[in-house]
Formats: structure tokens, C-alpha cells, sequence
């Protein structure tokens, strides 16, 4: 017996120590702007860095787009038709019997779903069928989004159709402890949480630029009102831009910079004074506007986390937003952000009118939002999540040895 036990023991530090095998698969991905395209392809690149061999499979985005072939990442595109009301995006088609003929033959170790779409549940079905271990991600409240897009009755099929999906996974990984507890009480199983990092040498005071500020037509000791993200109806953007008037009120010189775009910003152009559009910013464009910015307003509700919020808080701003996903987790009110409470109507106006006051010490806050996300690296995130796909391995191997041996049952049941 001890013998048996010592022997399993061994096999599963070799495991751990192991290059995984992975199968991804997301309907999402860069050049795409979102939280989800951007968070899996970090995972993706910290991963590969581990030496781990992932292949992606994702819908092709556009004629040109070719799959890569690297030693260990390659990719395998699929028909995709673009999202309703989000053009840019796409949306896979069901490709289970591709899918299973793939890794029939290439089997990977695991295989890991960032979406719930057509492509998402193809991928569910083929690795059940095949017995591969399956762990998911729960990235998007689309139940949330229906109500946005005057689909309110679509909301409880949709919640079911997710809480189905995800509880035929291992497990299922979440940005955050609230949303694990929101989870739980609506039926989902087997939740861990998996928060997001932020690239701190990328999102980084030190790419505020004078020429970029200049260009806005902001003078010394002007501040800058930054909002970063896609310009659409379930960001609550009217909140925003309420809140903003308001500010502007107190403070006549107060600029507000859009940096996305999407279906609202016409509206938003007619609605919002003093305010500059930018369109969409990538890499270092995306960090130097940031960085250039002093205050940022994010009053989305609809989020799991929101990516913005710790982007923002890395480039130095003094960050208001709800106290809700990545804001409740990071911010402290009052000394490194600023924080409005979900469930009363002025509160986030209200926020933001004490965040300009004389009284207020702006740039600490600014500096105490850097120092909190220099504890988040996507080092150390990514870690964790290699965890969890040897923790998956792991137990998957150990029910198919428990159901197959008696005598490792018994080891098992008296451990």
C-alpha cells in the first residue's frame, strides 16, 4: 500500500512539473478590442513563455487573417459570422465534427472555453464525447446585455442556456469572489476564481504625453476626464456623461476624451460638451492616452470585471466607478479611487462632484492607484491559472485510475 501510495504521489509532482497540452477556444480574439480578446491572448503569451503547447481555435476574422504555426502555439480558424449589434466582433459557427476529427487525432491534455457561443458549445460537445478534461470561463453577463438591446425576455433562456453550459465543465473560472457568489445562488457549480493582472510596464504614468495633451487643447493644471472602452448602451455611458456635466459645472475647463468607439458615439457626440472622440487606441497609443488623462469615469454595470478599471489605475488616474467586479476588489474610497454605490441613483454623480473638490488631494490618489496594481502582474496570474490545468489533470486521472482499481479507492478513501 505504501508503496502504491508513494508511487502516486511521485506521478503527480511529475505532473505538475509537466508541459500541458491545451486546446483554447474563444470567439474572441486580437486584433479585436474587448476585455476578453485582450485577457486570453496574455494568458496565451504567458502561458507559451511557461513552456506549455496551446493551440487556439477561434472563427477567422476576415480574408486575410492566416493561422499561425509556431513551435508552441498554433491556431485553427473556423467560419464565424459577425455579433448582432457588434459588427466588429464575430460569432463561430458549430464545428463539432471538425473539432472531434482534430483531436481524435491530436488529442490535447485539456481543453479550455473561453466563450459560451455556437463555437463554445461545439467544443463542450466534442471533448465530453472524447473524455478530455474541460474547464471554462464565465467572461461576459450576456443574460445582463439582452436587457440592453430591448431582449429583456431573452434574459432567463439566456441565464439558463450559461448555467447549463458551465456546470457540464470541470470547472468554471470567474474574475471575481462576487461574482463566484452571485453565481452559486442562480445553480452554477464547481466556480473558481481567476482574477485578472494588468501590464504595469505597458499602463504606466510614464507615458503621459504633453504633445498628445496639447493636441486636446488642455493647458497646465487643466484636467483631463477619461473614459477607455467600447461606446455602447450596456456601459451605461449616461451616467458618465451626466456625471461629467455635473463636474463641468464646478469645473468650466475640464475635458472629456471618448477613447473607442461603437453604436452610441454618434449620441454621445450630440450629448456630451467638450469632449473628444479618439477612436480606438492599441499598445502604446492606448497607453500614452491613458497615462495622458487625470480622472476616469467608468459607470458600467454589466461587467465581470472590467479590464479598465486596473488599466486605468496602472497609468495613474484617479479612477471613479461603481463599487462592483474590479473596482470593489482594488479600490479603497477615499484613498487610492473613488467608489459609487450601485444601488442609489445619484450616487456616482454625487462621487464625482466630491472627486474635483479643492479638498480633495488628486494626485495622491493617482499615485496610491499605481502603487495598488504594482501586487497584480499577469505573472503571477497566469501561474495560477497553470495551476488549475494541473490541478484538472491531476484529478481527472485520479477518477479514471479510482474508477478502474479497487485498491487505489481504498488508498484514496482513507486519505
Amino acid at each position: 500500500m505504501a508503496m502504491t501510495s508513494n508511487a502516486m504521489e511521485k506521478n503527480s509532482n511529475s505532473m505538475l512539473n509537466a508541459s500541458v497540452k491545451v486546446a483554447i477556444v474563444t470567439e474572441t480574439y486580437p486584433p479585436e478590442v474587448n476585455g476578453v480578446a485582450s485577457t486570453i491572448a496574455r494568458f496565451i503569451k504567458g502561458l507559451s513563455e511557461m513552456g506549455h503547447d496551446i493551440t487556439l481555435i477561434r472563427p477567422r476574422q476576415g480574408l486575410k487573417d492566416k493561422p499561425k504555426n509556431e513551435s508552441l502555439f498554433k491556431e485553427i480558424l473556423t467560419l464565424g459570422v459577425p455579433i448582432p449589434g457588434y459588427s466588429s466582433l464575430r460569432m463561430g459557427l458549430p464545428q463539432k465534427n471538425k473539432l472531434l476529427k482534430q483531436w481524435a487525432s491530436d488529442r490535447p491534455s485539456l481543453v479550455h472555453i473561453v466563450t459560451e457561443g455556437p463555437l463554445g458549445w461545439s467544443a463542450l460537445e466534442a471533448a465530453k464525447k472524447l473524455n478530455i478534461p474541460i474547464c471554462s470561463d464565465f467572461r461576459t453577463n450576456f443574460d445582463a446585455y439582452s436587457t440592453h438591446y430591448g431582449m429583456s425576455f431573452l434574459k432567463n433562456p439566456i441565464q439558463r442556456y450559461l448555467r447549463y453550459f458551465h456546470n457540464h465543465s470541470n470547472f468554471t473560472m470567474v474574475p471575481t469572489q462576487e461574482l463566484k457568489n452571485q453565481l452559486l445562488s442562480n445553480g452554477f457549480e464547481r466556480l473558481r476564481v481567476l482574477a485578472r493582472g494588468v501590464d504595469t510596464k505597458l499602463f504606466n504614468p510614464s507615458k503621459r504625453c504633453q504633445e498628445l495633451r496639447n493636441h486636446w487643447g488642455v493647458k497646465d493644471h487643466e484636467n483631463v476626464v477619461l473614459c477607455v472602452g467600447r461606446l455602447a448602451s450596456e456601459k451605461n455611458l449616461n451616467v458618465t456623461v451626466e456625471t461629467f456635466k455635473a463636474m463641468l459645472q464646478v469645473n468650466p475647463n475640464l475635458k472629456m476624451v471618448w477613447v473607442g468607439d461603437g453604436p452610441e458615439k454618434g449620441a454621445l457626440k450630440l450629448s456630451c460638451p467638450n469632449s473628444i472622440f479618439t477612436g480606438v487606441k492599441r499598445g502604446e497609443a492606448l497607453a500614452s492616452h491613458y497615462a495622458s488623462g487625470d480622472i476616469f469615469l467608468f459607470s458600467s454595470l454589466s461587467e465581470t470585471f472590467g479590464n479598465v478599471t486596473i488599466e486605468a489605475m496602472a497609468s495613474g488616474l484617479a479612477v471613479l466607478a461603481y463599487d462592483y467586479a474590479a473596482a470593489r476588489q482594488f479600490i479603497d474610497h477615499g484613498a487610492n479611487g473613488f467608489l459609487a454605490n450601485p444601488n442609489e441613483v445619484n450616487s456616482f454623480v454625487a462621487a464625482g462632484l466630491e472627486l474635483i473638490k479643492g479638498d480633495v488631494n488628486l494626485e495622491n490618489l493617482r499615485v496610491q492607484a499605481r502603487q495598488t496594481t504594482l501586487e497584480i502582474s499577469w505573472e503571477q496570474v497566469t501561474k495560477k491559472l497553470e495551476n488549475n490545468y494541473h490541478d484538472l489533470i491531476l484529478n481527472s486521472h485520479s477518477k479514471d485510475k479510482l474508477a478502474s482499481s479497487p485498491v487505489l479507492r481504498e488508498i484514496f478513501i482513507k486519505q
